[in-house]
């Protein structure tokens, strides 16, 4: 089968296979979705996943501080579990359309750094990625390079595609392919990627430097002004940052009831609540 009929086969075996979820692939599915939910316990190393663009010092942070990463909260693993989760149901759908999947959770290496792909499909890498319906939309609309969080997909299927080029399960070596499906709405769509084997290369040539050094760069985390006040504050990509008072120790945290503002300089405190990086009340 061809990988470009896949979301209308996927389609069709939902329309009118109301028990394409046989016992079986209730059993495949259990297996991934156990590999997915119990991954092993972190240890620092720089990997094909962490190849997208990054703040220098966050990187080198995340290798020689990671036990000064942010927690994460009960809420976002939950939400990274329900993606794991579609993922996993994804990948059967895809079974139960016909399409042949191989290759599952395989390990990549390139230039030492590794890497574990999702699957192949039809002979092609493919990533699955869940989203929401506004980056769902912009995977659709073929704006993925255009987008600060969704960017880096790409940078991990280059890793993928290189570190599998002479994996005899990939037959197309020059592409790769995001299966993206939308967590909220359900739909699905296919985004193609063309290699670019110099980039990746040139990336992990660079963060292997960066981490090898005694003390971090200077943090490149991206900031924007705060309304009228004066104050400046962490972009949203940077605020995402688990490395960002690592980064900025000077960091101040306001309690918005819209989420947490990161300010790196205050002219006017806001009239809100503040925290330490521990999540504790500031008075005063």
């Amino acid at each position: 089968m061809n990988i470009q009929t896949l979301i209308k086969d996927i389609y069709a075996v939902v329309e009118k296979e109301e028990n394409w979820f046989t016992a079986s692939r209730l059993a495949d599915f259990n297996v991934n979705l156990s590999t997915a939910l119990n991954r092993p316990q972190y240890v620092p190393a720089l990997r094909l996943s962490q190849m997208g663009e990054k703040c220098p010092s966050a990187l080198w942070h995340s290798i020689h501080s990671a036990a000064h990463a942010e927690a994460i909260q009960p809420w976002a693993r939950i939400k990274f579990d329900y993606g794991h989760i579609l993922e996993a149901y994804v990948i059967e759908l895809v079974k139960a359309a016909g399409h042949e999947v191989t290759g599952e959770q395989d390990e990549c290496v390139v230039d030492g750094i590794k890497g574990h792909r999702d699957c192949v499909i039809d002979g092609c890498i493919v990533d699955v990625k869940s989203t929401n319906s506004r980056s769902f939309q912009t995977i659709k609309d073929g704006l993925v390079a255009q987008d600060i969080f969704l960017r880096d997909y790409l940078d991990q299927l280059d890793g993928n595609l290189v570190g599998s080029a002479e994996d005899p399960l990939v037959r197309v070596k020059d592409r790769g392919y995001i299966l993206a499906i939308d967590k909220v709405l359900g739909h699905l769509c296919l985004y193609e990627h063309k290699i670019r084997e110099s980039n990746i290369r040139d990336r992990i040539a660079t963060y292997k430097r960066f981490v090898n050094l005694n003390v971090p760069l200077r943090c490149t985390c991206g900031t924007v002004t705060d309304g009228k006040s004066g104050n400046i504050k962490l972009d949203v990509k940077a605020s995402y940052n688990p490395f960002k008072y690592c980064c900025i120790p000077h960091l101040r945290t306001f309690l918005y009831a819209s989420g947490p503002v990161y300010l790196t300089k205050v002219i006017r405190k806001p009239d809100v609540t503040e925290i330490d990086k521990y999540g504790k009340i500031i008075y005063n």
